[in-house]
């Protein structure tokens, strides 16, 4: 199979490290506006904003990190596709077990690790539908939009997730920030690289359907004595408004309205925005300092692969 035929349906959902799970779930639930219910296993959390099984996933440990990153595959050819382009690549992946896969409510799903930032990338075909569809409360929430990572190799992670794993560019500003959509899904971004000396979770997004959200949210974070880090703005790459805050941890998370979307046939090519304030924010806001500072990236535990046992 070629690397063509990696072929994605969406960002599926991100796993976080948290240092309070409770404290964590009440956050999110009461101010950003999500579902929340503790697992089976007692220790895992399951955050929903849509109508599959969720969307977010928490976990306890001692400092806050990015655990994971779901990948939902167009197709079971789609995920063969990335299983046996991995293993010409001779980079190990590893599957789920069946009582994981259960646990997340995923099909067969396999995980490897992203050779130039660690993180660990789990691709699988399908979720479970929830029991009931998802209820918005405060904020119209549609979808969990997008995840961005701070490498320090840049441009060999855009290069891997391009050349490897059929992610296309939207857009880059300056050396420092490059927004690629998981093709073909529309999103202008489902993910971002931007230039680190460590490997870091920058943020993660939800989109919502209403602007009125974003001057909602504003008035709310202040409220509850939220930090807000960014924003409200408007970048230029996407056209969405947007406006960041700190969860608990201090983990950044976006709340963004409209974006850009691409056809899947004669797209419009990346563009070179300059590396000035106003390419991230065309109002000319710029980011407080605590903005996309907390999250580390958890490595996969070692594991037996299908490739180490030939």
């Amino acid at each position: 199979m070629a690397v063509d035929d990696i072929r994605y349906r969406r960002l599926g959902y991100v796993a976080l490290t948290v240092t309070d799970p409770a404290r964590s779930m009440a956050f999110y639930r009461d101010v950003v506006g999500v579902e929340a219910w503790q697992g089976a296993d007692g220790e895992t959390a399951f955050l929903r904003c849509s109508d599959r099984h969720h969307d977010l996933v928490l976990s306890k440990g001692r400092d806050p990190a990015l655990k994971r990153i779901g990948w939902e595959m167009e197709s079971a050819r789609a995920l063969n596709a990335v299983r046996e382009h991995m293993t010409s690549l001779g980079i190990s992946w590893h599957p789920v077990s069946d009582a994981e896969a259960e646990m997340l409510g995923v099909s067969e799903a396999i995980r490897i690790t992203e050779p130039t930032t660690g993180a660990t990338f789990e691709f699988y075909t399908q979720m479970d539908k929830a029991p009931a569809p998802f209820q918005p409360t405060h904020t119209q929430i549609a979808r969990l939009g997008h995840i961005v990572l701070s490498s320090p190799a840049k441009t060999e992670t855009e290069q891997f997730l391009t050349d490897q794993l059929n992610f296309r560019i939207s857009d880059h500003i300056g050396p420092v920030v490059t927004f690629m959509r998981c093709f073909p899904n529309p999103l202008h971004h489902s993910f971002g690289v931007g230039h680190g000396d460590a490997a870091q979770l920058g943020h993660i997004n939800f989109m919502v359907t209403d602007i009125d959200d974003i001057g909602r949210a504003n008035v709310r974070m202040k409220r509850e004595g939220v930090q807000i880090v960014y924003g409200p703005g408007r970048h230029p790459t996407s056209n969405s408004i947007f406006f960041y805050f700190l969860d608990p941890d201090g983990i950044t998370v976006e709340y963004s309205f409209g974006m850009e979307e691409f056809p899947e046939f004669d797209p419009r090519a990346p563009r070179q925005f300059p590396l000035v304030p106003e390419s991230f924010d065309s109002w000319g806001g710029v980011p407080e300092t605590t903005f996309s500072k907390v999250g580390s990236v958890e490595r996969l535990e070692p594991a037996r692969s299908k490739l180490s046992s030939g």
